[in-house]
């Protein structure tokens, strides 16, 4: 009886799983992430072929001729007899994986920084070119009570007139 009730209880958390998922997909947001990140892979190698096709190789040739691919620190060097190879800090690959994350980074901001101007503009050219009879409309609609001392007075004047 007990295997039953378990056995339900995951189909149940399944069919909830499934749902929740299908709910997600058909949202759209999913269909934009996944266009975000096919665009950002071919960014990416973009980038990858900019820094190292063209800013780096001039980089190296002022500094000595030197492919940043082979900046290295060995720690120990490849033996040959026993099979084991070289032990190195491969710093030039940092310098160039670090300029595309710099280059990246700023290109993103760049952009978002693009969009919410665009966005900020929008909402800006919205609340000039609102009509200005919905607002006087609101205006008309706002029916402020008048307080009890007021009303009192009021009660007095209208007695006063009758006497």
């Amino acid at each position: 009886m007990k295997k039953n009730k378990s056995i339900k209880k995951v189909k149940v958390a399944r069919k909830k799983f499934f749902s929740g998922f299908k709910d997600f997909i058909s949202k759209g947001n999913v269909v934009d992430l996944a266009v975000g990140v096919i665009i950002g892979g071919a960014f990416g190698k973009i980038v990858t072929s900019l820094v190292n096709d063209i800013i780096m190789p001039p980089i190296g040739l002022l500094i000595g001729g030197v492919d940043f691919k082979d900046l290295k620190v060995v720690l120990k060097d490849a033996d040959i007899i026993t099979g084991t190879a070289e032990v190195a800090i491969r710093y030039g690959n940092f310098i160039m994986f670090m300029l595309e994350f710099l280059i990246i980074a700023f290109s993103i901001y760049f952009i978002l920084t693009l969009v919410i101007r665009r966005k900020d503009f929008a909402k800006k050219v919205e609340a000039e070119l609102a009509p200005v009879e919905e607002v006087e409309e609101v205006k008309e609609e706002v029916i402020v009570e008048p307080s009890e001392e007021i009303l009192l007075l009021r009660e007095i004047r209208d007695s006063l007139k009758n006497k």
